[in-house]
Formats: structure tokens, sequence, C-alpha cells
């Protein structure tokens, strides 16, 4: 029988793929709750296997498959085999998706979204497991980087669709696009759901199931993951967790580190000591 992981994740960074973290992890216990990121998040399973919610669908990734999520859309994670699971991952931006995506096409095209669910592809796996390691290593600043694009490349190629038809404008994207341009600009103020539901002139009953219809979670946990992604980028900068805290809106310290967490397998110090 294999042996139980333990909970363990390091994120660290490189030059070759910038405004990038990536992360080599192993989890047994973590469940990772409710959550967003602002880029892509591809995580290529080396063990084991993880359990997630992904667009209304529970996934099931095992050993050597990709659970990529595409930007902004909240997912969860969690064991799904008896001795929990270990992966590498990439979270590429967005802007360093769509330039990769340009130049393999030779003009500029469309937001390069992946397709939903568990990608079976141990080819792709392998080639990203490999860009992985060797920019983990970094002994070759330019094998590595050839792996990297290449491994991208061939995922694109082969898994990239048309944006869903829901990023298209319309009178609800409308409204969701006021909703949470308002909870952004009270971040760290107190907001109530009556005078959130005003911005867009609906009650708040229809707003809070618009929202959660639109994005998979209430507006306060919306407006939380937000507090989270913008949090990594001022620990990246060096500022001290509980500095993070205040600036970004949470009540204390130890309710910013539980929900960061939760939110990306690891606490706020650990995080930061690797993603600088």
């Amino acid at each position: 029988m294999p042996k139980r992981f333990a909970d363990n994740a390091c994120f660290w960074r490189t030059a070759l793929l910038p405004g990038a973290e990536l992360l080599t992890a192993q989890y047994y216990d973590h469940e990772f709750a409710p959550h967003w990121h602002d880029g892509f998040s591809i995580p290529i399973i080396q063990a084991g296997a993880q359990s997630y919610q992904y667009r209304g669908t529970r996934c099931l990734a095992g050993a050597s498959c990709i659970a990529a999520i595409n930007p902004g859309e909240v997912h969860t994670g969690e064991r799904a085999a008896e001795h929990g699971w270990a992966y590498r991952a990439f979270y590429p931006t967005l802007a360093w998706m769509q330039n990769l995506a340009n130049d393999m096409a030779g003009h500029t095209v469309g937001t390069p979204w992946l397709v939903d669910g568990v990608i079976h592809d141990a080819e792709v796996a392998a080639r990203l497991t490999l860009a992985h390691q060797m920019l983990e290593h970094n002994t070759d600043p330019l094998a590595a980087e050839t792996a990297l694009v290449a491994a991208f490349a061939m995922l694109l190629k082969r898994y990239a669709v048309t944006p869903p038809s829901a990023l298209t404008v319309h009178a609800e994207t409308q409204r969701m696009q006021l909703l949470q341009a308002k909870l952004a600009e009270e971040l760290t103020e107190p907001i109530s759901l009556s005078e959130l539901a005003a911005v867009v002139g609906l009650s708040p009953f229809h707003v809070a199931r618009l929202f959660s219809r639109h994005v998979g979670m209430p507006p306060h946990a919306w407006r939380n993951q937000l507090r989270l992604n913008r949090a990594k980028s001022l620990l990246r900068h060096g500022m001290s967790a509980t500095e993070v805290a205040a600036t970004v809106g949470f009540t204390d310290q130890s309710h910013f580190s539980r929900h960061f967490k939760r939110a990306f397998g690891a606490a706020p110090g650990r995080w930061q000591s690797g993603a600088r």
C-alpha cells in the first residue's frame, strides 16, 4: 500500500515565467475551500488522486492527469485516494498564455480558454512535468524555457477552445461587472447585500441568486477571494502578514491566515518565503 502523503507545499517563482507562481506539493488532510485565481491554474497530478468541484461537475484527476482551471473559475480540491495526492502546478498569467497563443497563430487570437474538466493526456502531462522540474532545478535556463514553451504550446494546440458564451456582454453580465466593481471598490469597507443590490436596481434576494449562479459563490466569499488574490502581490513584495491582513480588509491576521491556507494550501508566511 502506498505511504500516506504529508501535507507539504513549496511555492516558488522563476523569471522564465513572469508574473506566475509555481507549486510543488502533496496533500492528505488539506481540503481547498471554493476559490478562484486571476490567471490559469495548471496542476499535473504526479501520484495519488484529487477530487474537485468545477463548473458544476465533480472531477477526478489521477496520476498523469491535468486538472486545468481557467481564470476566475471557482473550484475546490481534496484527496480522492487513500494516501492523498501529489502534484506540480503552474499558475501562468492570462497575458502570458495570450501571448503564446498569438505567437502560435501568427496573429492576435481570442482568449485561449482550456476545455472543462480533467485532461487525460499522458504526453502533455509528461511535457509539463519535465518543464516544471527543469524550472525548479534551474540548471539550464535555455533548455528549461524551451521545454516550457513547447509543453504549453502542445497544451494549447490540443485543448484550447473558444471562451464560453457567458463571457459575451449581455444584461446579466453587465450587472455582474457592476457588482464585482462595487465589491472591489469597497474591498476594505463594510457593505450590506441591500447596498450592493441597489447598484444594479435588484432586490437583495435576486442579487444573491444572480451572483452565486454566475460565479459559483456568494458575494462575500467572492470578495474574500479577491482580497486573498491581492494579498499575494503584497506578500510577494515583502509586506508582513499582519500588514497585509489589515490592508486588504481582514479583521485580524488569524482570520486572514485561515482563509489564505484554505484557498492556496499554505500559510501566508510559507507562501511568501517561496514566492517573493
